[in-house]
């Protein structure tokens, strides 16, 4: 009797053995960590802790990741982005595994619960780059639009089965057991990311040492305006963003809304809108990448405006779940412009640019608000929050590269060349065409092919 025939996985030809390994050790850890935020918040209450002690906490975990992020993003382009990954991994899962253990022997000082949760974000700031360099190069140009999608979806469905599932283990058996949880997400996360193959990706020319490697990055990512530019446009974005939704929201809940529950309720209405929108961009690939992507960022804006009336809690929904979809539009584009324009060894010292800029200024901004809140009035707070949005975001499309950027087929393998006028990156340069290879993206007409608490940008854990 003949044997049968070899079973082949299921899942498209474009999902590789990266990519299907990336996308399940980021559903593992997503799913873990957003249970894990709000173990953390509560065990520091049920230790005797109060809000202040909360932010702080918080803040520990904040201050090395914004500090140690460029350092990450050169290690990652130096050494195999997946042993860093791994080794950040197990980090995170020692840092969690302790704060567990002293949140279940009932002996958990402030201090400790702050170093810990500085070990962890110590861990993401070496991981993120590497992660983001390593998911880009796991995909061809010709599906990275629909790749991204899905891998976003996978994420943004952990992130919101994560928080119902870790509120409710709060509650039915404690904080402890679900920091223990995130801790065992770690490791079995690691675990997939050991069996990475990175045989696809040169060995890095000898060169200079780690100042050297952060220059390149910082040339590579001032030389491109569009990429600048919008990482500016989010550091503000992202930074008034955070402060309406950590401290602003919970405070609007209380008040007028009915309290915490609403309040969690509109949350997951915006996670489910960002499932939606990834499920979305599977099938919509715009021709205008960022025009498209910058569109979507303007509803950022709407859920700061419903605060300020405040809105009833249908309407919050609502604008919640409409935010979700559209910066999703934005977050897919983005990953998909990266990719294509990128060079392959710079990928993870970019991403370390864009994550800074994306993170810097979410401390100083929640810090602010509640000074803002006395000076203005809360719903001037929430209207000004409003209004920066649309302000930077009208200001980035004054870029012409955000406007007539394209998608491609191919990814660039070369880097904006100096302009000999100032000596300085030209962000209209392309190389000159050569045999089988298509111009850079930047500056042509030619039609071509995302903490852990914030909102508006998601990305891998």
């Amino acid at each position: 009797m003949p044997s049968s025939p070899r079973r082949r996985p299921h899942r498209p030809a474009w999902a590789g053995r990266n990519y299907s390994l990336l996308t399940s050790a980021a559903f593992i850890t997503n799913l873990g960590s957003n249970g894990a935020l709000i173990a953390a918040a509560f065990a520091v209450l049920e230790s005797g802790g109060d809000g202040g002690d909360v932010g702080l906490v918080a803040a520990a975990r904040t201050l090395p990741l914004v500090l140690f992020l460029l350092v990450g993003g050169a290690v990652a382009d130096r050494l195999p982005r997946h042993r860093v990954m791994v080794a950040a991994n197990a980090l995170n899962c020692v840092s969690q595994g302790l704060f567990a253990l002293i949140v279940l022997t009932g002996h958990a000082p402030l201090w400790q619960m702050m170093l810990l949760s500085a070990l962890g974000g110590t861990g993401h700031a070496f991981f993120s780059p590497a992660a983001e360099g390593m998911l880009l190069s796991s995909v061809t140009s010709e599906h990275a639009s629909r790749a991204f999608a899905v891998f976003r979806m996978a994420m943004q469905g952990a992130a919101l089965g994560g928080a119902a599932l870790g509120g409710a283990m709060v509650a039915a058996i404690g904080p402890g057991w679900v920091l223990a949880a995130d801790a065992a997400a770690f490791a079995g996360a690691g675990a997939l990311r050991w069996f990475l193959d990175v045989g696809h990706i040169p060995p890095r020319e000898p060169g200079g040492g780690l100042i050297s490697d952060l220059r390149e990055g910082w040339q590579e990512f001032t030389g491109r305006p569009w990429l600048w530019s919008i990482v500016v446009q989010f550091s503000v974005a992202n930074a008034v963003v955070a402060a309406a939704d950590a401290v602003y929201g919970p405070l609007v809940a209380r008040d007028h809304l009915g309290g915490a529950g609403p309040w969690g309720v509109a949350l997951g209405f915006f996670a489910g809108g960002t499932v939606a929108g990834a499920l979305l961009m599977t099938r919509w690939k715009p021709r205008r990448l960022l025009l498209a992507g910058t569109l979507g960022v303007f509803p950022l804006a709407l859920p700061s405006a419903a605060l300020a009336i405040p809105a009833p809690i249908a309407v919050l929904c609502a604008t919640m779940f409409l935010t979700g979809v559209a910066l999703e539009i934005f977050g897919v584009s983005w990953m998909t412009a990266l990719h294509q324009e990128i060079p392959e060894h710079k990928l993870s010292r970019v991403s370390a640019y864009d994550w800074f800029g994306s993170v810097a200024m979410i401390p100083l901004a929640t810090a602010l608000a509640g000074p803002a809140e006395a000076a203005f009035g809360r719903s001037a707070a929430l209207w000004g929050c409003a209004a920066l949005v649309l302000v930077v975001t009208t200001l980035v499309l004054c870029v012409p590269d955000v406007r007539n950027l394209r998608r491609r087929t191919k990814p660039v393998t070369a880097s904006p060349a100096p302009d000999p006028a100032d000596g300085g990156p030209a962000g209209d340069w392309a190389p000159p065409p050569v045999a089988g290879a298509e111009p850079s993206a930047a500056g042509t007409a030619l039609p071509r092919e995302s903490a852990d608490t914030e909102r508006p940008v998601r990305r891998e854990r």
